[in-house]
C-alpha cells in the first residue's frame, strides 16, 4: 500500500500537516448525521479556513447511487476541481462511499479517510477498495483507489455503543483466524475486555497492510481477507432488503466466519477441534441471527453474485487452520445451504 497510516490521539494533527505540504484548492469533510456531531469538532480544529461541510444519511441502506449523485452535485455546486481534497469523517459506509465519489470526480480526487468506528480503522478505510451497494447486492460497483491518508485516533471509539464495536471485533478476528494464531490463542481469553484498542487496531492494520501490498489488486493472496465474507455477504445483502432487521456488517461476516469454518471441516482442510474452539470464542460474544429456514435457499444464491466467483463458480476462501487460510476453493450452493442449516443448530 502506497498511503500514509498514522495511529493515535495525534493522528488527527497529521491533516494540517498533509494540507500544509500539498497545495489542494478547496477541501470538503464527508460526514453523517452522528460523526457531523460526534466527530467533526474534534476535526474542525485541524481543516482549513473555508472548508465546506457535506452531510449523508447514515446506514448501510443509504450506500448507494442516490446518495452518490448528492455527494456529487455538492461537490460540483463547491466547484471543486481535480486539485480539490475530500475527506471522508465516518464508519464503513462512509469511507468506501466517500472513496467511490472522490475517485470517480472528474476522472478522481485526492481523499483522506479519518473511519471513526472499530470495523472502519481495522478493516474498511485501509487498503484501496472503495464501492457501493447496487440492486441488492454489497459492494456490487467499486473501484480500487488508495486514500492519499488514513487517520486512525481511537478516541473516536468513545462514540460507539457496544454493538458497533462488536462489529469491528469481528474484522480482528478474521484477521487473527487468517494469519495469526498465536494472537486468536492470546485474546480469546480477553474478547472485548482489552484494555488496549490501539495495540488490536494495529495489529490488524498490519496484517492487512502486508496483504494488500503483496497483492493490491486482489489477484491472489488479498483473497484471504475475505475469509467469513462469501457467506457473509449473502446474508448481509438479505438482510439489506428487510426493513427493520439490517444486520451490521460485523454481526453478518460472524455468521460466514462460522459457516465457512464449517465448510473447511467438510472439506478436509480444518481439524474438528479448532472448528471448536472458533465457534465457542465467536459464541461467547455473538448473539445468534435468526436465519428461518425458508430463507436459507435465497440466501444462498445470492454467493452467486459474489466477486470472487469464477463464471458459475462460488469461490471462497477457507482456513487450513487458525491462522492460516486458502483461497479460491470452490464450493456448491447446495454446500452453503447445509453450512447455513449448520449455523441454525449451534
Amino acid at each position: 500500500m502506497t498511503e500514509e497510516i498514522f495511529i493515535g490521539k495525534e493522528a488527527v494533527s497529521q491533516l494540517q500537516e498533509l494540507l500544509q505540504n500539498r497545495a489542494f484548492k478547496k477541501t470538503v469533510v464527508l460526514v453523517d448525521e452522528n460523526t457531523h456531531r460526534h466527530c467533526y469538532p474534534l476535526l474542525k480544529p485541524s481543516l482549513p479556513d473555508g472548508h465546506h461541510v457535506v452531510q449523508i444519511k447514515s446506514g448501510e441502506e443509504n450506500k448507494n447511487l442516490a446518495t452518490c449523485e448528492h455527494v456529487w452535485r455538492e461537490l460540483t455546486e463547491q466547484n471543486l476541481d481535480r486539485w480539490s481534497l475530500l475527506v471522508n469523517l465516518g464508519g464503513g459506509v462512509l469511507t468506501d462511499l466517500g472513496g467511490f465519489c472522490a475517485s470517480l470526480y472528474k476522472r478522481g480526487i485526492r481523499f483522506v479517510n479519518v473511519p471513526t468506528t472499530l470495523l472502519a480503522q481495522v478493516d474498511a478505510s485501509v487498503g484501496g477498495k472503495t464501492g457501493i451497494d447496487f440492486m441488492g447486492f454489497k459492494n456490487h460497483i467499486g473501484v480500487f483507489q488508495e486514500p492519499l491518508a488514513v487517520l486512525v485516533n481511537p478516541e473516536f471509539l468513545q462514540t460507539l455503543d457496544v454493538r458497533q464495536m462488536k462489529s469491528g471485533y469481528a474484522e480482528i478476528i478474521k484477521h487473527w483466524l487468517i494469519m495469526d494464531a498465536d494472537k486468536f490463542f492470546e485474546q480469546r481469553y480477553i474478547g472485548m475486555f482489552t484494555e488496549d484498542w490501539n495495540d488490536l487496531i494495529q495489529h490488524s492494520i498490519d496484517i492487512k497492510s502486508r496483504v494488500v501490498t503483496a497483492d493490491p489488486l486482489e489477484n491472489g493472496l488479498r483473497k484471504i481477507l475475505n475469509f467469513g465474507h462469501t457467506i457473509g455477504h449473502a446474508v448481509e445483502s438479505f438482510y439489506l432488503e428487510k426493513p427493520g432487521q439490517t444486520l451490521l456488517h460485523g454481526e453478518a461476516i460472524v455468521v460466514g466466519m462460522l459457516c465457512e469454518a464449517w465448510l473447511s471441516v467438510q472439506k478436509g482442510l480444518l481439524a474438528q477441534e479448532e472448528l471448536e474452539q472458533i465457534e465457542t470464542f465467536l459464541l461467547s460474544i455473538y448473539e445468534k441471527v435468526n436465519l428461518p429456514q425458508s430463507d436459507v435457499s435465497a440466501i444462498s444464491e445470492l454467493c452467486l453474485h459474489d466477486k470472487k466467483n469464477d463464471g458459475a463458480t462460488i469461490n471462497c476462501t477457507l482456513l487450513q487452520k487458525i491462522g492460516e487460510a486458502v483461497y479460491d476453493k470452490p464450493i456448491t450452493l447446495q454446500e452453503v445451504q447445509s453450512a447455513l442449516r449448520y449455523y441454525q443448530l449451534l
